[in-house]
């Protein structure tokens, strides 16, 4: 009896074994792909497949297979590129895209390009669009015309970007500057036209202050005209009048509390 339980303990620690042994070389030969990528094979006897695995739990061939991992998901890069304008002016612009590779085309892009792929093509084919297109315009129009030059630059881009099986999701330029001397003459500018907008005022101003000193010369003629009239055609009767006038005033003055009237050649 006991020589047969020993037996039989042998034979489930054997299957164990097996099983163990089956459940590593199965192990081995699966590989999961995340959400978002994408996996090419790589055989060493038939090179790189041109079949694309999508997201699971796949088998491969160990040591015969290999599986390579891509990001398929959109992402950003910023690339900065120092330039020249129509004018010669001096261009610092930062272009941001956000990119993501052609999942039909990876094994296209690794056997080209290698798993960095973004790093081999992107810089190279902004660096050469953006100079193409700044080159087109003077410093003033990239900044009154800036829309136009990244549409401009969009649409290139993205047509170079296919080329190597990019796609190119969003384009916008996030920084754009000129050179110390460009940046120097447009505050010149700047402070030469406010001081012009200055001028312009006082100008104005005394243009305005001429207008008002000749209309009041105007009404001082108009009443010396009048009072001249008047005394021609009145005579001494107006002059009468005046004084009759003259004197109620001085008798109003003389009855204030504060005020004393004298007569004439009297001392105090």
């Amino acid at each position: 009896m006991a020589q047969q339980l020993a037996n039989l303990f042998t034979r489930v620690g054997q299957i164990g074994f097996g099983v163990a042994v089956v459940g590593g070389v199965v192990n081995s030969a699966l590989y999961n792909v995340d959400a978002g990528h994408r996996a090419v094979i790589f055989d060493r006897f038939m090179g790189v497949k041109q079949t694309v695995t999508g997201e699971g739990t796949h088998f491969f061939i160990p040591w015969v297979q290999k599986p390579i991992m891509f990001d398929v998901r959109t992402r950003p890069r910023n690339v900065p590129v120092v330039t020249g304008s129509k004018d010669l002016q001096t261009v610092n612009i930062t272009l941001r895209v956000l990119f993501r590779p052609i999942s039909d085309q990876l094994p296209r892009i690794y056997t080209t390009l290698g798993i960095d792929y973004e790093d081999r093509v992107l810089p190279s084919i902004t660096n050469e669009v953006l100079k193409a297109v700044v080159a087109r315009y003077d410093a003033g129009e990239l900044i009154t015309q800036r829309e136009k030059v990244s549409r401009n630059v969009s649409e290139q881009l993205t047509e170079r970007s296919a080329q190597f099986g990019i796609i190119l999701d969003d384009i916008s330029i996030t920084h754009l500057t000129f050179g110390k001397e460009f940046t120097q003459a447009v505050e010149l500018k700047q402070v030469a036209q406010q001081e012009a907008e200055r001028a312009k005022f006082l100008v104005e101003k005394a243009e305005q202050e001429k207008k008002a000193a000749i209309i009041s010369a105007d009404g001082d003629a108009s009443a010396a005209t009048l009072m001249a009239k008047a005394f021609g055609e009145a005579g001494e009767g107006l002059v009468e009048l005046t004084r009759i006038e003259a004197s109620e005033t001085l008798l109003t003055v003389g009855k204030e509390p504060q005020c004393v009237y004298l007569p004439n050649n009297q001392s105090t």
